[in-house]
């Protein structure tokens, strides 16, 4: 008889319906749950062959929960510079803690959105014990070429927590020396120059610059000496560069030659050359030969006009800033910056097939498909937003309608189990 068929129907309608409402009160649950993704319950109709055209045997449902990971919730602003949240597709890099202090290797791990703060290791570490991970910069802050489609490269991300010195290693100069000078005639006043640099210990120390005109017995020379001195070597010569400066018409002005004594080979094509302080080398930018923006000769007057350079003194940490393109930057009570990491954005074919961890967190598997790390703002993927958290994706009015659905059709069930059971009461009742 099919009567039978019906109450497994009966009982299978019931399991689902059971489930489903396991899926909505989790949902509701985490209905203020940062980064939660809510589940959805399907229901597939089972069919059971029958023998027989006048008789149906109930096949009764099948269900498939499915976490929506592609279905994000709203993004909220908040006071903390390290919360973080991905506009548009794309997800975090984080690991596990604890399982990183237990192994020494990161296992990658997926998030949306976080709350990260230093913890007492220095790690940049979210409340559920996820540390946030990112390629490490150069000291001059750029980002090496890392390989995109491994974790290889990718690091918990992390700061020192005592003082922290960064040398200068370059120094860019652009100043006009008086054509006036080189002439017969003149005085042959030597320039002077002096600029501050960072030892390896952040000490402040100084390369004093003279600059010395050759004066000829007719005309105009254009010839300068760039000779230039360590402070921290007691005055030491450590460049020693006759300079010599172009007279043709719409090239005046500019460098023509350097000729070195003393320090590094001057490239005529980038207008580098290398001199070595106590601390190390640090690299001068002059200008190239025929270009306008390094040393030039022009006019009456000396005129320094930029002197820039990199480095910084001894300085304590006081914050820590991450922009959208996914670069995390120190800011240290000196007032320097500095670039320690990039956050890379991860993007799968599949998102849904990944595997739900606690705290908010995917592992990807072989049903998400082969992640690929992509610069925050490339390819498909979105910006990082820091100050900001991505909210659950939970609707409560929906999951509320969903509830009282599940509950009428749970009642509808039970009702078949019901009846079912009266009619074998009755069948057993039967007399012959």
């Amino acid at each position: 008889m099919t009567i039978s068929s019906s109450l497994n129907a009966g009982v299978s309608g019931l399991a689902g319906n059971a489930s489903r409402l396991s899926a909505i009160s989790d949902n509701i649950a985490n209905s203020s749950t940062y980064g939660y993704r809510r589940v959805e319950t399907d229901f597939t109709a089972l069919v059971m062959s029958s023998g027989s055209q006048r008789a149906y045997t109930a096949g009764g449902t099948a269900i498939d929960n499915l976490r929506l990971i592609d279905e994000g919730g709203a993004i909220v602003s908040t006071s903390n510079a390290t919360d973080l949240a991905v506009d548009g597709i794309g997800m975090l890099p984080v690991a596990s803690q604890s399982q990183y202090e237990a192994t020494g290797e990161p296992e990658l791990l997926l998030t949306s959105t976080g709350s990260f703060r230093i913890d007492e290791n220095g790690y940049l570490a979210s409340e559920n014990g996820y540390y946030l991970m990112g390629w490490p910069a150069a000291l001059d802050g750029s980002i090496p070429p890392y390989p995109r489609d491994t974790i290889n490269g990718l690091e918990p991300v992390k700061f020192s927590l005592s003082l922290t010195g960064d040398p200068t290693t370059a120094v860019d100069m652009a100043l006009n020396l008086p054509a006036t000078e080189t002439q017969a005639g003149a005085a042959g006043d030597a320039e002077y120059l002096e600029i501050e640099y960072f030892d390896n210990v952040g000490i402040s120390q100084s390369i004093s610059i003279t600059f010395t005109p050759t004066v000829p017995a007719t005309g105009i020379s254009n010839e300068w000496t760039m000779v230039m001195t360590d402070s921290a070597q007691d005055g030491a010569v450590i460049g020693d560069y006759t300079i010599t400066f172009d007279a043709t018409t719409g090239a005046g002005g500019t460098i023509a030659t350097v000729v070195e004594t003393t320090g590094g080979a001057y490239n005529a094509g980038t207008g580098l050359f290398t001199v070595d302080v106590a601390g190390g080398p640090i690299e001068f930018d002059i200008g190239a030969t025929g270009t306008t923006g390094g040393l030039s000769q022009l006019g009456d007057s000396f005129a320094p006009i930029s002197i820039s350079k990199d480095g910084s003194s001894v300085g304590n940490m006081v914050s820590v800033e991450v922009d959208e393109n996914g670069y995390v930057s120190a800011l240290y009570d000196s007032g320097q910056s500095q670039v320690l990491y990039q956050i890379p954005l991860v993007d799968l074919p599949n998102y849904n097939g990944m595997i739900a961890v606690d705290g908010s967190t995917f592992r990807p598997s072989p049903e998400s498909g082969s992640f690929f790390l992509w610069d925050a703002g490339d390819g498909p993927t979105g910006s990082v937003k820091s100050y900001a958290r991505q909210e659950s994706a939970t609707d409560i009015a929906q999951e509320l309608t969903d509830m009282i659905r599940t509950q009428r059709a749970y009642s509808s069930n039970a009702k078949v189990i019901q009846t079912v059971d009266e009619m074998l009461q009755e069948t057993t009742n039967m007399k012959r």
